[in-house]
């Protein structure tokens, strides 16, 4: 099927992040994450999947509680007390490869483990339930101290939480064992789909 894309946009057909292992570029890479957080890194890869036409990925926005709302003006409105409720899925949803895939993503300043506190019981259904209707989930664990970051596969979150009953952590060496490593990149400093395509060949 022919798709004629907007004026401005742009179609690529194949991208593929490539980087050379030199000291040069293990430096800019290294300068390019610094003082970005996870959640950052994964929304800037977002918008560089889709403008690439790569993927549609979006974070689902936090559900807030309106308290109070004051008019100061007959046709406008201003909210002035409100608060956050809890989120009662997980941070990303969207469509890569013709599949739905639903994730959160966590940090940790851990080395040898992930802490379950981390994560909410709903959470663990949640994605339960994507998994029962044939979609994809996991959740993106970004070790901070170490700066690695691994896709960690749902089916394998939820044993562990029935196994740790949600308390203590999952090891480092499972969440490596188990999980896919998301390569080092220049652009998207976080391209975590290359770890998504591995788990993709493995699912198939």
């Amino acid at each position: 099927m022919s798709i004629n894309y907007p004026t401005g946009s742009r179609r690529v057909s194949h991208v593929e992040n490539t980087m050379r292992t030199g000291k040069t570029t293990k430096k800019a890479l290294m300068f390019g994450k610094r003082g970005m957080g996870l959640e950052e890194e994964i929304n800037l890869a977002n918008d560089y999947y889709l403008v690439n036409h790569l993927a549609v990925i979006h974070k689902k926005p936090t559900p807030v509680t309106i308290v109070k709302v004051d008019y100061p003006a007959r046709s406008a409105a201003k909210i002035t007390e409100a608060y956050f409720k809890q989120a009662s899925t997980t941070d990303y949803n969207g469509v890569y490869q013709g599949r739905y895939i639903d994730f959160d993503a966590k940090e940790t300043k851990n080395k040898t483990s992930f802490p379950l506190k981390n994560l909410h019981a709903h959470q663990i259904v949640h994605l339960a339930n994507i998994l029962a209707q044939g979609g994809i989930g996991f959740v993106i664990i970004k070790f901070t101290s170490l700066n690695e970051t691994y896709v960690y596969p749902a089916k394998e979150l939820i044993a562990q939480w029935q196994k740790l009953n949600g308390k203590q952590s999952i090891s480092y060496d499972e969440i490596v064992g188990r999980g896919y490593s998301v390569p080092a990149s220049l652009s998207p400093s976080l391209d975590y789909l290359k770890a998504v395509d591995q788990y993709f060949e493995h699912l198939n």
